[in-house]
């Protein structure tokens, strides 16, 4: 290897992996205490324990390959950094929020919020990258 070049992707990646890991062991704790080693058991905290974690894993991966995709496009490093914070933010707010109440709340709303608003514009910005440097 000649040169080593740093990447973004990956500390929001890494975070990202820390927030999973620790919904993980939250559900883990509910199935635990309350000796329920499949579904939820009928219990409303653990439900909302798992659809949090849940929720991580069905959004997270799209948004960490839009970020990594215009990352590799050369798209600048304050760019990369923004979409990246509010990915994890939007997610971790989505899953205090979730763990909370499984009604409406600040944290829920504000969450989806930020991480739909950070696919929209991630994904604007990948396909822009692509459509701008094709040669036709």
């Amino acid at each position: 290897m000649d040169e080593i070049t740093n990447f973004i992707t990956p500390l929001y990646a890494g975070l990202l992996g820390l927030l999973l890991i620790f919904l993980a062991f939250n559900v883990s704790r509910y199935r635990v205490g309350l000796k329920i080693p499949l579904g939820d058991g009928d219990h409303p905290a653990l439900r909302r324990a798992i659809r949090a974690h849940a929720n991580l894993t069905e959004n997270a991966p799209l948004g960490l390959i839009l970020l990594a995709s215009i990352e590799a496009q050369a798209f600048s490093a304050a760019v990369i950094h923004t979409l990246g914070v509010m990915l994890v933010l939007g997610r971790a707010l989505h899953s205090f929020g979730l763990n909370r109440s499984a009604g409406t709340s600040l944290g829920r709303a504000g969450g989806i919020l930020l991480t739909w608003f950070m696919i929209l514009l991630s994904s604007a910005l990948a396909i822009f990258g692509v459509i701008s440097s094709a040669r036709f």
